[in-house]
């Protein structure tokens, strides 16, 4: 999707082949797209953290009409336990990945000290290796051998989980066929981000590490509290998201529309196939984290991400992306 004159967006014409492929022009109605939820006010924050939880349910069970852009905005205009008001984006993954969507969203933000200068963020780059060229060769060969052996094994791995090896059922794995279209009920739960940097700090890993471990760890004890028996030992995977791109840090709308030939926006990303840790061999919360921090290093430096996305450029090729995605 693409910006054209003020309040009109382009979007793809559905039902033509790829190569013929073409832009439309649509009108944005801002009515069809921001909405702003009544309530009874004067209530207590615990009645409207369950006004709140009750709506995003109810939006994130809805469809989005074909005949607009598929994008909301949701004003929720009244305090809860969290917060004094929330911003609901419910955005279609067509449109964009999180990098793509959140570029855009810094986008439309300013620099505090002077409005006039670009938003930027500290760089990720560390301080330079004094270490000799023979010394980086030695440390580089292992790595490459490593990155081929462990790709190849995580790539049929990855083919396997996704086609004929199935995790145990369990408290959050039914095996019932059709449960993705039986209704659902969403909660919230807020993190505080300075805990979360306390922690990554203190261990020296990521704050995606952090989370990742934050959930597979209270993935565990959910299904320990409603299946005390087994669960502690049982098969369960996760899929993580990797992005793709080949860049480092923010970049702007501006910035990765750029060069069309290798722009950032859109999606690219690859499922991993990610094991979560059992609380038979974990026991410790710290440890769920490094776990977390140690199975998801192995796999981005693998080069199984590269092959899937070898693979699924070759199944778009012959069947098509709609055919693919799906």
């Amino acid at each position: 999707m693409e910006f054209g004159e003020e309040g009109q967006l382009l979007e793809p014409v559905e039902g033509v082949d790829e190569k013929n492929k073409q832009w439309k022009r649509v009108q944005v109605k801002l009515e069809d797209h921001v909405h702003v939820p009544i309530f009874p006010s004067g209530m207590s924050l615990e009645s409207y953290d369950t006004y709140f939880d009750e709506y995003i349910t109810k939006i994130a069970s809805e469809t989005f009409p074909q005949s607009r852009p598929l994008w909301e905005l949701h004003l929720f205009k009244y305090p809860t336990s969290h917060a004094a008001g929330q911003i609901i984006f419910k955005i279609h993954h067509a449109l964009g990945d999180g990098y793509s969507l959140m570029g855009a969203l810094l986008s439309c933000l300013q620099n505090a000290h002077n409005p006039s200068v670009p938003l930027t963020f500290p760089s990720l780059k560390g301080a330079k290796n004094e270490t000799s060229s023979r010394s980086r060769v030695f440390e580089f060969v292992p790595k490459i051998f490593s990155a081929v052996i462990n790709g190849a094994w995580d790539f049929s791995w990855s083919i396997l989980k996704g086609t004929w090896v199935e995790d145990d059922q369990t408290p959050i794995r039914s095996g019932v066929v059709g449960v993705e279209f039986q209704p659902v009920s969403m909660s919230t739960l807020m993190l505080s981000i300075e805990e979360i940097k306390l922690i990554k700090n203190k261990l020296g890993v990521t704050i995606n590490d952090v989370i990742a471990g934050t959930i597979f760890l209270g993935t565990r004890m959910y299904m320990q509290l409603m299946n005390t028996e087994k669960s502690s030992s049982q098969n369960c995977t996760a899929l993580v998201l990797l992005n793709t791109r080949l860049v480092a840090g923010y970049k702007s709308v501006q910035e990765m529309l750029m060069e069309p030939s290798n722009s950032s926006w859109g999606n690219q990303f690859v499922f991993l196939h990610v094991p979560v840790p059992k609380s038979s061999e974990v026991s410790k919360p710290l440890d769920f984290v490094w776990e977390a921090q140690k199975i998801v290093k192995r796999h981005r430096s693998s080069s199984a991400w590269y092959l899937t996305i070898r693979l699924w450029d070759i199944l778009k090729k012959f069947r098509g992306p709609e055919v693919t995605n799906y």
